[in-house]
Order: structure tokens, then C-alpha cells, then sequence
């Protein structure tokens, strides 16, 4: 496997980028600041990433997400 210095994402699963991202923001949070149903109605780890696997639009906006909360927690 190549290594990727400048890919922030590498090596990361997407199930741990959505646990951290509950851990940090919480369900509630995250629902309204990426309108998906996964995450505002009923919200499981197991849902979202059947989902976010399935959707690549929506896993963006999650990556998104991950990114801007790890640049807040250096700061």
C-alpha cells in the first residue's frame, strides 16, 4: 500500500470517523448539520455506515465534517 502523507483520511475507517465524530458532536448535531436520515431518525453506527458505504455525496459531507472537527482540535 502506498502511503498517502498528504491524505489526512488515510487508514482512518469510516466507522471511526463516525464515532468520533458522536463522541464529539453527537447524533443531534451531526443531524442537522448533514440532513440525512441515518443521523437524525433512529441514528445506529450500523445504519450510517450501511448508508454513508452506499452514498458517496453523503460520506463526502461525513469526511468534511471529520476534517473541519480534527483542524478545530488543533487549534
Amino acid at each position: 500500500m502506498a502511503s498517502q502523507p498528504n491524505n489526512p483520511l488515510h487508514g482512518i475507517k469510516l466507522e471511526q470517523i463516525i464515532n468520533d465524530l458522536v463522541a464529539h458532536y453527537g447524533w443531534e448535531y451531526m443531524g442537522y448539520q448533514i440532513k440525512i436520515r441515518c443521523f437524525t431518525h433512529d441514528p445506529s453506527v450500523k445504519s450510517s455506515l450501511k448508508f454513508l458505504r452506499r452514498t458517496p455525496w453523503a460520506r463526502a459531507k461525513v469526511e468534511q465534517l471529520y476534517l473541519k472537527m480534527l483542524q478545530n482540535k488543533r487549534h
